[in-house]
C-alpha cells in the first residue's frame, strides 16, 4: 500500500526513524504524455507533470507533509503561513490531519475562492490584510520568531525537501531526466526544489544528465525577469502573483547551474494555453500552472529548444481551484426552451461549428 512520499523516499529525506509521519498519501502524481501538443510542436517528446492530482489539488502537499511532520514532532503549538491560496489550503489540511492549529495571512481580495474555501473547510484561522503577499510573509516571519508557531512557507527548508520528490518521480517514470523542464515561478521554492532533486538523483548515478530549467513568470509579476522587486504585482495567475520571491537567490542559482532561462509571459497567453491544454489534452489546470505550457510554445517558436528533445511541463495546481477566470462575467450560456425541436437545432448548430 502506498503511504505517501516520505515513506517512498525516506532514504533521501531528513526524517528520523522515531518521527510520526503526517501524510495524506500525497505524491505519485501522473506524468502524462501530451500527444496532441506533440503534433503542434513536432520534434519534441512532451510530458505533463500534473501535481494538481495531489490531495489538496496542488504541488504544495509535497512540501507540507514534510513541514507539518517536522512541526508536529517538535515543540511547536501550531503552523502559520502567508499565502496566495495553495499554501494555505495545503497547510490547513495537513494541520487538521495532525490535530494542530493553523493560521494564515492572505492579501484581501487577491485569493481564488476555491482555495479560500478549502482553508475554511479545513478549519484554518484566516487573517486577510490590505497589503500584498510579500508584506504578509514579512509579518508571518516576525510572528513565528516571537511565538512557538512554525512557519511553513517555502523558506522552511523542509518544504524544499518534500518538493524535490517531484523531480525524483519524473526521473523514475522516464528512467532518466528530461532535456528540459518548464516550470511556473512565483515564490521560487518549487524551481529550487526541482533542481535540488535532479542534482541529487544525478549524483547517485540514477540519471545520465540534469535538465535545463525554463522558469516562467507573469508579465505583471516578473521580478526575476526584470531583476528588481515588484511592489504591486498583478496577474490573473493568482498563485504566482508575488513581487519579491523568498527563494530568489536559490532560483537564480538553479537557472544558472542548469543553463536555463527565466522569461515573462502575458496573461493573455496564459489564458489561451489554459484553454488549449484543457481542450486538446483533457487536463484542466489553474492559470499559474498553464504558464509552463505557454512558455513551452514561446520557447519552441523562438527556437530555444534543441530538436528531438524530451520536455516536461510542470502543472502545479488543479483548475477547479480557480474557476473564476473561466466563468468570468463575459461567460453566458443561453437557455433553450424545453422543446426537442429547439434543443435539436441548438445541438445541430454545435455540430456544424
Amino acid at each position: 500500500m502506498y503511504k505517501g512520499l516520505i515513506e517512498k523516499y525516506r532514504e533521501y529525506l531528513p526524517i528520523e526513524s522515531n518521527e510520526v509521519i503526517i501524510s495524506l498519501c500525497e505524491g505519485q502524481t501522473k506524468l502524462i504524455r501530451a500527444s496532441n501538443l506533440e503534433i503542434m510542436l513536432p520534434g519534441l517528446e512532451i510530458y505533463l507533470k500534473f501535481d494538481g492530482l495531489n490531495p489538496t489539488g496542488s504541488f504544495k502537499d509535497r512540501g507540507m507533509t514534510m513541514a507539518v511532520t517536522k512541526a508536529f514532532n517538535s515543540s511547536s503549538k501550531a503552523v502559520i503561513c502567508a499565502s496566495t491560496g495553495n499554501t494555505s489550503a495545503s497547510m490547513a489540511a495537513y494541520a487538521a490531519k495532525a490535530g494542530m492549529k493553523s493560521f494564515m495571512l492572505i492579501p484581501d481580495g487577491k485569493i481564488a475562492m476555491g482555495k479560500l474555501a478549502q482553508a475554511v473547510a479545513y478549519g484554518a484561522e484566516i487573517v486577510p490584510i490590505s497589503g500584498n503577499f510579500d508584506e504578509a510573509l514579512e509579518m508571518v516571519q516576525a510572528f513565528s520568531k516571537e511565538h512557538p508557531v512554525t512557519m511553513v512557507n517555502s523558506i522552511n527548508p523542509f518544504r524544499i525537501e518534500g518538493q524535490k520528490t517531484a523531480a525524483f518521480e519524473v526521473c523514475d517514470d522516464l528512467l532518466d531526466a528530461p532535456d528540459y523542464l518548464m516550470i511556473p515561478v512565483g515564490n521560487a521554492g518549487n524551481i529550487t526544489a526541482y533542481w535540488k532533486g535532479f542534482k541529487e538523483y544525478y549524483s547517485l548515478n540514477k540519471t545520465t544528465q540534469c535538465p535545463s530549467l525554463f522558469g516562467f513568470q507573469a508579465e505583471g509579476s516578473a521580478p526575476l525577469v526584470n531583476g528588481m522587486k515588484i511592489d504591486h504585482p498583478e496577474t490573473i495567475a493568482t498563485a504566482i502573483r508575488i513581487g519579491n520571491p523568498a527563494s530568489w537567490t536559490a532560483a537564480e542559482t538553479a537557472l544558472t547551474e542548469s543553463k536555463g532561462k527565466i522569461q515573462a509571459i502575458s496573461d493573455a497567453l496564459i489564458l489561451k494555453y489554459q484553454r488549449l491544454l484543457a481542450s486538446t489534452e483533457g487536463i484542466f489546470a489553474e492559470p499559474a500552472s498553464c504558464i509552463s505550457v505557454a512558455g513551452l510554445f514561446h520557447a519552441y517558436e523562438n527556437k530555444q529548444l534543441l530538436p528531438n528533445s524530451r520536455v516536461v511541463c510542470v502543472l502545479t495546481g488543479n483548475g477547479l481551484k480557480d474557476t473564476d477566470i473561466i466563468l468570468s462575467k463575459d461567460f453566458v450560456l443561453p437557455t433553450v426552451k424545453t422543446s426537442f425541436s429547439e434543443v435539436k437545432a441548438q445541438l445541430l448548430g454545435g455540430i456544424m461549428r
